[in-house]
């Protein structure tokens, strides 16, 4: 929920703190939000394929729900160590020194933030253009309009966007519910006949599956980077990483279990937008508006999250000498990073202006895993290097929920690596690229301090 502002000291141009007005249930519908967005419509119906089998897809959507909820546990002592803007660009500067954290936000100023944001913007545009009837041409340019339109409530106040992503939240999350209880209630059982097998067509894929999955999850160490404006966060953010990952993780199985009541596997796998084909099979073509009428919120939603927390991060960057000053500024009457969310709004534009929601998909996870996986080994680090520091929330099950999900991880990573070698070296390389720009940087902070 929203509380009071607490009482701030004037915020001059380049310092000062942000109002720390959220508490858990604001902070948990960022990270649901932002999780539930385009996937659940789509990807399941493209992984069924790579699977092949009942208990298969059933293994590889748990197995994604534990690991983001295991990355979530581990992240949620890292929050608690740090809580102040900018999340795991934070983390990773304090566990490893200013150019990893810089290298993580370098990607994400180029791919991440973008891709993320211009990927489900389309997905928004492709579904409200076929509600009001505006050709194909349209995509791009209600894409471009819904960030623009979100990025000045964000703008305008953390209050205002708080209230509508918890409202668009809620929303999503019974719709869903309510797509979910009519395919049980009035679905055939598609599946029932199929036998249930947990292994898949072959291991491989399904590890390349589980990249695309991930896709769906992405997002559940998004709160993090909202910590300086938490409320109590010791409480609120152990809070809304673990029961925000675990409420998507239920929602997402009972969802595809409902696809799988309505739809033989076979045709799963060949539906491009399974959601629809679902809701068709149940209650005929109004069910295809129903379903395009729920993507355009979920998608709105996941749209206002990612306005919300990314710009912390580019504020930390700014406020540690790594982008320009200007973009570390807190607005002195809204107190809000103004200028990180004017800059993460014209760069999702940017890039759905060049590009398609796959390619920016596929982009978006291969480009953020290894930075998660620096994360996640930095609670490692930070113990040995910090074992006195006030630790208010310890990660259960450590070490072994850790190293789970940097072994699963890695694994899938390396996987990636052999299946699709173009793409994840692409990602690889576009990390690399800012070893130069950092150096460049650092050599204009030493000038700058000789002078």
């Amino acid at each position: 929920m929203i509380g009071r502002p607490v009482a701030t000291r004037s915020v001059g141009l380049n310092e000062g703190p942000l109002p720390r007005i959220l508490g858990a249930t604001s902070l948990m519908a960022v990270a649901v939000g932002l999780m539930i967005g385009s996937g659940i419509f789509r990807v399941p119906g493209s992984v069924a394929g790579s699977v092949g089998s009942v208990g298969a897809l059933a293994l590889l959507w748990v197995t994604g729900g534990v690991l983001a909820l295991f990355g979530s546990m581990t992240v949620a002592e890292l929050a608690c160590l740090y809580p102040e803007a900018g999340g795991v660009y934070v983390f990773l500067r304090e566990a490893y020194g200013s150019l990893p954290a810089f290298l993580y936000g370098w990607t994400r100023l180029l791919l991440l933030v973008p891709a993320s944001i211009g990927a489900i913007a389309l997905i928004f545009a492709a579904y409200l253009r076929g509600l009001v009837g505006l050709p194909p041409a349209a995509d791009r340019w209600l894409a471009g309009s819904l960030i623009a339109v979100l990025a000045a409530v964000n703008y305008r106040s953390l209050l205002w966007s708080a209230l509508l992503e918890n409202a668009v939240t809620a929303a999503k999350v019974v719709a869903l519910a309510g797509v979910a209880v009519a395919a049980f209630a009035l679905g055939g059982g598609g599946a029932l006949s199929r036998p249930v097998s947990l292994a898949p067509t072959s291991w491989p894929g399904f590890g390349l599956a589980l990249v695309t999955v991930m896709w769906t999850y992405s997002g559940w160490s998004s709160v993090a980077a909202l910590g300086g404006e938490a409320r109590d966060p010791s409480r609120t953010l152990p809070r809304a990483l673990l029961g925000g990952v675990a409420l998507v993780v239920v929602i997402y199985l009972v969802v595809n279990a409902a696809y799988l009541y309505v739809l033989p596997m076979d045709a799963m796998a060949r539906s491009p937008v399974i959601a629809a084909d679902a809701a068709v099979r149940v209650v005929g073509r109004a069910g295809a508006d129903v379903v395009a009428t729920l993507v355009v919120v979920s998608t709105m939603g996941a749209v206002q999250a990612a306005l919300m927390f990314n710009p912390r991060i580019f504020l930390a960057m700014a406020r540690d000498g790594l982008l320009p000053g200007p973009v570390g500024r807190v607005h002195e009457r809204f107190q809000t990073p103004h200028v990180a969310t004017l800059v993460a709004a014209l760069l999702g534009i940017a890039y759905v202006s060049v590009r398609s929601f796959e390619q920016l998909a596929q982009a978006f996870i291969l480009g953020v895993w290894p930075f998660h996986i620096l994360m996640v080994w930095a609670v490692f680090r930070l113990r040995r290097r910090r074992p006195d520091a006030d630790r208010p929330y310890r990660t259960p099950g450590y070490p072994v929920v850790p190293a789970l999900f940097l072994f699963a991880s890695v694994a899938m990573i390396m996987n990636a690596l052999f299946r699709r070698p173009g793409l994840t070296l692409f990602g690889f390389g576009l990390i690399a690229a800012g070893l130069p720009v950092y150096a460049w940087i650092r050599r204009a902070r030493r000038s700058d301090a000789l002078r």
